[in-house]
């Protein structure tokens, strides 16, 4: 088995296993989501153990991944980008949270909906990708756009 095959095995198994997470934790769920999300009501604080869970174990994995330099497979671990705040990533981060919210679900739940939620997630799905496709030219646009 060649270097791209086993990336292709270890993808697999890590998306299954991500996928798996999702399911059990109740992510692809959009009421507990959203009562994750309502901090002045129905507040359900149970999905801070998945942010836990996900979290925690990353501080520590990046931190022994910075020391090797290369992935186990090979291939060399790209240098952390510098942290830029600029209209991209806070305009992003708005819509994406107001949708998360709105929606109860986000990319990967949306897609695990997609295979288990029958045409409720199938919409949202298709609606999810749709958006992902046009929002590069909507930004384009409205970058250049001149004021009137």
């Amino acid at each position: 088995m060649g270097v791209a095959d086993a990336r292709d095995v270890v993808a697999f198994v890590a998306g299954s296993i991500f996928g798996s997470g999702l399911l059990v934790s109740g992510m692809i769920d959009t009421k507990k989501v959203q009562g994750w999300l309502d901090f002045f009501g129905d507040w359900d604080p149970t999905l801070a153990f998945v942010l836990g869970g996900a979290v925690l174990p990353m501080f520590f994995v990046w931190r022994f991944a910075e020391r090797r330099g290369k992935a186990f497979l090979g291939a060399p671990i790209p240098d952390r980008t510098p942290p830029k705040l600029d209209r991209n990533l806070v305009v992003g981060s708005l819509m994406f949270g107001a949708g998360w919210g709105l929606a109860g679900l986000c990319p990967g739940p949306a897609l695990a909906s997609f295979a288990l939620g029958g045409w409720g997630g199938a919409l949202f799905f298709l609606a999810m990708v749709s958006g992902m496709v046009a929002a590069p030219a909507v930004r384009d646009r409205l970058l250049t756009r001149r004021p009137a």
